[in-house]
């Protein structure tokens, strides 16, 4: 499972990719609002530019015919731009005419299985479930995701599976056990995600012990095998 920042925070996602992990970046208008009064253009630019991956950026529109003249400029930012459509009506549309010209499209805001079947029959390149957002009103968001996935492997569809709207680490490991091909995730999500209480009482005792025998002496130089007087190695 490939790992997305879900932000528009330039820092942010600088040090998501300068740690490897980070593959790609999805924003949408509120995201990119939290930056400021913006060039929206400029910055997906310079996201784009940081990142080896897929960039989806939203459009505004809400009829089909908006939505394409959007995307269609939207796309001409840079290679890897992915055009957000919504899982409308108007969005199934705009899929279409879009992915006949070869703009890739991820279809966003969508909370049901309906919604996927006629986003991978218009040909879109991802699906983004919300799972958080389903949680928040009592329903099951994650099986959703469960079920979308079952759905593109049972017909060998091309269409993948961005587990979106995250909220939590478990979020993440549970679209890993359900076999999404993306988890798109807050920059907090990111750094939870490798935290344990376990390993940071493992490291502290590593050095305590170093420490003890060593003092504060740090390694300067590759560990050395001890030798015997004939300069053989004692191991």
């Amino acid at each position: 499972m490939q790992l997305f920042l879900d932000t528009a925070n330039i820092d942010h996602i600088r040090h998501g990719v300068e740690l490897g992990v980070v593959t790609g970046v999805t924003t949408n208008p509120s995201l990119v609002s939290r930056e400021g009064k913006i060039i929206y253009r400029d910055l997906v630019r310079e996201i784009c530019s940081i990142v080896p991956g897929p960039v989806s950026t939203e459009v505004l529109g809400q009829d089909a015919s908006q939505m394409v003249v959007e995307a269609r400029e939207i796309a001409k930012w840079a290679e890897n731009i992915v055009v957000k459509i919504p899982a409308s009506l108007e969005g199934v549309k705009a899929t279409s005419v879009l992915t006949k010209e070869n703009i890739k499209v991820n279809f966003t805001l969508c909370f049901s299985l309906n919604q996927a079947v006629l986003a991978a029959a218009a040909g879109a390149t991802f699906i983004s479930p919300f799972v958080g957002r389903l949680d928040d009103i009592g329903e099951d968001g994650m099986r959703v995701v469960v079920d979308i996935v079952q759905f593109l492997s049972y017909y060998r569809l091309p269409t993948q599976v961005i587990a979106a709207s995250i909220r939590h680490t478990q979020h993440c490991v549970m679209a890993a056990k359900a076999g999404a091909h993306i988890a798109t995730i807050p920059y907090r999500v990111l750094l939870q995600m490798i935290q344990h209480p376990l390993t940071d009482t493992g490291i502290r005792r590593f050095t305590d012990d170093w420490r003890k025998v060593m003092g504060d002496e740090g390694i300067v130089e590759p560990f050395k095998i001890p030798k015997d007087d004939q300069g053989n190695s004692s191991r």
